[in-house]
């Protein structure tokens, strides 16, 4: 390869590089609340999950469809205040967590209506089972940080989760708030 050649080659190579290294697919998680509610018995219990972890996160507003997260949390993180309702969770009838120890939500695609709102189309899988939901999404990005908001409701009984009941409610809303570096 002449001298030309090999100048257009650097040239090339240093130019993918430069795109590869905007394009970071791994974030770390520098804040979080991710809460969850149900009604059980009448009364609004409320609870969260800790330590998400991040397999993917790149998110650019102005190319949604090269934007991506796959976050994933321990189910034994689930704290509702009450170590016996917590422990209980974790068994066969809820989460199952021997067996399944992980909740995880990756997106499928992220679309932009006329207003300019973001909407998150996600891959929710708890138990074994995953089920995709949308909602509105709220990315704010300032500097190197990004934060990422939303809320959305799930039916449990889709999942597995416990069975039909008089006194617990199908329906979780569940609160996503996640800032990441």
């Amino acid at each position: 390869m002449n001298m030309k050649g090999r100048m257009i080659y650097l040239t090339m190579l240093a130019s993918f590089m430069a795109v590869a290294a905007t394009t970071v697919t791994k974030r770390s998680i520098t804040k979080y609340r991710i809460g969850f509610a149900i009604k059980n018995m009448g009364l609004t219990v409320d609870g969260s999950l800790k330590n998400p972890k991040v397999n993917k996160f790149y998110f650019d507003k102005d190319s949604l469809s090269k934007s991506s997260v796959d976050v994933s949390v321990a189910v034994s993180t689930i704290n509702t205040g009450n170590k016996t309702r917590d422990n209980h969770l974790q068994q066969k009838e809820y989460f199952h967590a021997a067996k399944y120890p992980n909740i995880r939500m990756r997106s499928k695609r992220f679309t932009k209506d006329q207003s300019g709102k973001i909407r998150g189309y996600f891959y929710v899988t708890i138990k074994g089972v995953t089920k995709e939901v949308n909602f509105p999404v709220t990315v704010t990005q300032n500097n190197n940080e990004t934060r990422f908001q939303g809320s959305f409701k799930l039916n449990r009984l889709d999942y597995g989760v416990g069975t039909s009941s008089l006194v617990l409610s199908d329906d979780v809303k569940v609160q996503l708030n996640i800032y990441t570096n």
